[in-house]
Formats: structure tokens, sequence, C-alpha cells
């Protein structure tokens, strides 16, 4: 970006850079905001709402990865009390994600950390989709390794896509559920890095502050990645992320009306009136009965057209 200048963006926004002569590339996140929408909607406890923000972080990130309409679905399926983490992301940092159990929550860890495998679980599958305008939708799936997130992604990138990375997250949360600070990285190794360079990175990365103190300290994205890889960092793009969902009457109109004839005449009959809840954002749409008829005209004319 040309007008681009450090320390200047306020709120939530990612980077995209790279280091050490292009053998490093590297993306960070402040998604502060971001988890606290997803905190709000969903009336998350705190460790559901640390499990549910470092997805979403982790998810905003990948999401920098792509380009044009591209968009990615993440999921993770642990066997934990918070069932299953959803998150959509695509290349304009527009984010939405649930969980299934919000209210999930376990005592803190022995180091008075929120404990996030306590509620992901230590056994199950990461999946990750990608819409990258294809007929098919590439898909990867790791088994989960730790239940931490940013190691399970890591493993991702490793196994999955052949990309030695390291996956670092965040996100802090007050005694009443407010979330303080969220965010994240990700380094991705290129070829060419010789092993003295990887051990330096592994150096860095050993003695890396937990990400939470470095924002809390009032680091940006991009000093993050300098305690990291140094002053040889260079950022070849910022951007906003936001909470974004694609929810609308219209999609859930046609939804309804996929149902069929015979389903929309029994809910009709039965109920005289539906309430559809979007899984993303909790929004509720509400159809009356006429409402609800002129949806089944609609699907009566669509089997006889």
């Amino acid at each position: 970006m040309s007008d681009y200048k450090e320390g200047t963006r306020e709120g939530d926004y990612l980077v995209r850079g790279t280091a050490w002569g292009g053998k490093v590339r590297v993306f960070a996140a402040r998604t502060t905001e971001l988890v606290g929408e997803l905190q709000r909607r969903h009336g998350t406890y705190p460790t559901a709402s640390a499990a549910l923000g470092r997805t979403a972080t982790i998810g905003s990130m990948m999401g920098m990865m792509l380009k044009g309409e591209e968009k990615l679905t993440l999921q993770v399926k642990g066997d934990g009390p918070i069932g299953q983490i959803v998150v959509d992301a695509n290349a304009k940092g527009e984010v939405r994600g649930y969980v299934d159990n919000p209210e999930a929550h376990v005592p803190s860890n022995s180091l008075g950390k929120l404990d996030v495998p306590g509620v992901v679980g230590t056994t199950g599958f990461v999946h990750v989709t990608k819409d990258l305008g294809l007929k098919e939708p590439y898909r990867g799936s790791v088994p989960i390794v730790s239940g931490e997130l940013g190691e399970d992604f890591t493993y991702y990138f490793a196994s999955s896509e052949q990309t030695p990375s390291a996956v670092g997250v965040g996100v802090l949360v007050d005694v009443d559920g407010k979330v303080l600070h969220a965010g994240g990285f990700i380094l991705q190794l290129l070829p060419g890095l010789t092993d003295e360079e990887i051990g330096r990175l592994e150096t860095a990365l050993g003695g890396l502050p937990h990400v939470t103190a470095l924002l809390d300290q009032g680091e940006t994205p991009e000093e993050i990645l300098r305690w990291v890889v140094g002053d040889e960092l260079t950022v070849h793009e910022t951007m906003d992320v936001k909470f974004v969902c694609q929810c609308s009457a219209e999609k859930v109109e046609q939804t309804l009306i996929s149902m069929g004839e015979t389903e929309l005449r029994n809910l009709i009959e039965e109920e005289g009136s539906a309430e559809v809840v979007c899984h993303f954002c909790n929004e509720a749409y509400t159809f009356d009965k006429p409402h609800l008829e002129r949806l089944l005209q609609e699907a009566t004319a669509g089997k006889n057209g």
C-alpha cells in the first residue's frame, strides 16, 4: 500500500509480508474487536471465547493467503464439550464463526491460563475447505495434535500443505467475560533457508512472549513479527479484518422453498409460522403464515414450471 505508515492503524487489521530475503512468508493479525463481536453474538463463556477466537484469528490470516472471491471454511471437530468450531473467512478480511456449545468452559490450567484443549478436546480432526473457484473445492484434514489450535494448524500446514510453519494465537478474556486482546501470527518457511537460519527462528520462537502479552504491551502485529524475524521485515499489505455474515432474508427464503412443497405445507398446517436462526451471527428470521404461504406458492410454481 502506497499510503501505508506503520503504527498508524487503529483497531483490527491483518499484515502480510516477507522476511530474510523472501525466504520467510509472514502474516499477523490483531482481532480483538472481531473476537469481541463473536463473543457478544454467541454469548460464549471465557474458554469457548478463546477457542472460537483463536480459530477465527487463524482463519482471518489464512483468508489473507487467498485472492479475489476465494474463501475458506475451518472446522475443528474434537471430543471436548465445545463440540464443533466453524469459521468462514475470505480474501477481503471478512470473518464469521460459531461453536456448537458456546457455554463450554472448564477450570483454568495449572499455569492459570484458559484451558482451551479442555473444551476443544485432544482427539478429533481439523478440516480445511477452500473454495478457489475451481470445479471442486480443496479439502485438507489432519488429526488434532494438542487442542491448543496454534499447534494443530502448525501441523496442518506441514502435513496437508507441505509448508513448514509456525502458528501462534492468543485470546485474553477478562474476569467478566469481555475480550481484552486477541491476535496471532503465521510464519511459513520457504525454500532456501539454511539450517542456521532455521535455528535462529526456532530460538526466537522459543523465547517469544505470549501473543496476548505483547498485545497488552501495545505491540502492533508488525512489532510481533519483528520479535521473531528481526528488522528484516518487508510489509507487502495491510487489511482491515471484521465480522461479516453473508446471511439474508432472501437466502433463508430460498432455503425454505428448497424444503419442497410437502414440508412447507406441513410447516404451515402444524406450526403456522417459522423462525430460522443463523448459526454464524444469531440473527433470527421470522416468517408468518401469509409469508410461508407465498413461499409455498413459489415452491409449487417451481415444481410445475
